[in-house]
């Protein structure tokens, strides 16, 4: 005969299951109410995560902690169980717990008959502020862990709300999965709480060597945000070829240098996200690392072909050139094989419009040359537009010979706009007329070819 707790653990996950859409559902209205009371708040905030309670999680905490004793039904248990849905605001640095902790308590300022704390815009979502934050672990480490209740179409349903750290966010990852979950080790033994303790003061110091890595950036940079805008593209850059050089070792035994690449990855997703603004760059950062987090979760395959999801569509001749000459290698060179790769995933979506997108910002990064001026103010417009579409298909042209990833790095970049300067210089001094330009055009042309092909293949 079935002991009769396991009856009471049965009931209480079905009862679970029963609710799980109505809670799934409370738990997105807390999740969006929390992520509107942190929008304006950019300095530490990074990203809010939700869940309701899993049916194994369930189950052994109802058979650790011994509810089956305390409660008699599953409503009773599930009415008194704080944790059923868990929200956990994420942060960048310990400091940015207790900044966003002073914060939610400036906002939920209003207490409730039951001791709850409210803002008056929203009175069906209130946390318990009275009581010590952080609060002390069993562990001895601290954490600020929050008890809450959504008053959810006449209903209450607890939650728990974490305010955690980039540190303290990987902390519970080693403690809950290699030692809470491993029943191995026993948290009372000296030498595991030794370690603990170690790791954890080690991951201290993570934390405040990382901040004040931050303040000494806010404080060079407050003045030059160029500077700054730099430094959030390197980082990330060495973050994508961190990620993705280790899942290279594992996956194919050994590893390419592809820094350029990552850094020429990194330029087009600003510029395509339109991150012209610290703001906008900001937004742009967390919406990478995010990306960037989940991308290190998962398996990545470099052996794969690469496939679109419909015929590619190119702006004009010159695009056509470049994309072509690429499409033809994308499945049969490495370096350009891994380059789209790494970016198709980052920028979740479709592959096609992605690489069209990817080739007008290699177009539009040689298109935009302040010496193109030059030929506008000498010849009239239809004239120079013709002229620049000449070099630029000449610069096409060449790229196809070359066919090398190398073309589309910054310093390739440089290199061609200081070969078209100077053709662009000699077309100024010694070309007259539109005419003259068409009968003397292919030594021009010619030269660019010739020092395209000595200095970049």
């Amino acid at each position: 005969m079935e002991l009769e707790l396991f009856n009471f653990v049965e009931s209480v996950t079905e009862y679970l299951e029963t609710s799980r859409n109505k809670l799934e559902e409370a738990c997105r209205d807390i999740n969006l109410y929390f992520e509107k009371v942190l929008e304006t708040y950019n300095e530490g905030y990074l990203n809010i995560n939700s869940r309701v309670k899993g049916t194994d999680s369930l189950k052994e905490k109802v058979l650790r902690n011994g509810y089956y004793k305390k409660y008699k039904t599953s409503k009773e248990l599930m009415d008194n169980l704080s944790d059923l849905i868990g929200i956990r605001i994420e942060c960048r640095f310990i400091e940015d717990e207790k900044k966003i902790y002073k914060l939610l308590k400036n906002h939920f300022n209003k207490q409730d008959e039951d001791g709850y704390y409210y803002n008056s815009a929203n009175k069906n979502i209130k946390l318990e502020l009275v009581g010590e934050q952080p609060q002390i672990q069993k562990n001895g480490f601290e954490i600020f862990r929050i008890d809450g209740v959504y008053n959810f179409n006449e209903e209450a349903i607890n939650f728990e709300l974490q305010i955690k750290s980039l540190v303290n966010i990987f902390w519970g990852e080693i403690e809950h999965k290699v030692i809470y979950k491993n029943n191995n080790y026993t948290l009372g033994d000296e030498f595991i709480k030794n370690i603990m303790i170690s790791i954890k003061k080690n991951l201290f110091m993570i934390d405040s060597q990382l901040l004040a890595i931050d303040n000494q950036f806010n404080k060079l940079n407050a003045t030059d945000p160029t500077v700054r805008k730099d430094q959030i593209q390197k980082v990330l850059s060495k973050i994508i070829y961190d990620i993705y050089s280790m899942k290279m070792k594992n996956s194919i035994g050994f590893i390419v240098d592809f820094r350029e690449s990552c850094d020429t990855i990194i330029k087009y997703i600003f510029r395509s996200n339109n991150a012209e603004k610290l703001d906008d760059y900001s937004e742009t950062l967390l919406k990478t690392l995010n990306r960037l987090n989940d991308i290190s979760k998962n398996k990545v395959s470099f052996k794969r072909e690469i496939l679109f999801e419909r015929d590619i569509h190119f702006k004009d001749e010159f695009c056509n050139i470049i994309g072509g000459t690429i499409l033809k290698s994308i499945n049969g060179d490495f370096n350009w094989n891994l380059f789209f790769r790494i970016l198709f995933e980052i920028e979740l979506g479709n592959n096609a419009e992605d690489f069209e997108n990817f080739i007008i910002f290699f177009r539009n990064s040689l298109y935009e040359n302040i010496n193109f001026v030059k030929l506008y103010s000498k010849f009239n417009c239809e004239e120079a537009g013709k002229i620049v579409n000449s070099l630029m298909i000449e610069v096409a042209q060449c790229f196809s010979k070359i066919d090398s990833i190398k073309f589309i790095y910054d310093r390739s970049i440089e290199e061609l706009k200081n070969i078209l300067d100077n053709v662009i210089n000699l077309i100024v001094k010694n070309i007259n007329s539109y005419g003259q330009w068409e009968k003397e055009q292919k030594n021009y042309l010619n030269s660019i070819s010739s020092e395209i092909l000595t200095k970049l293949k």
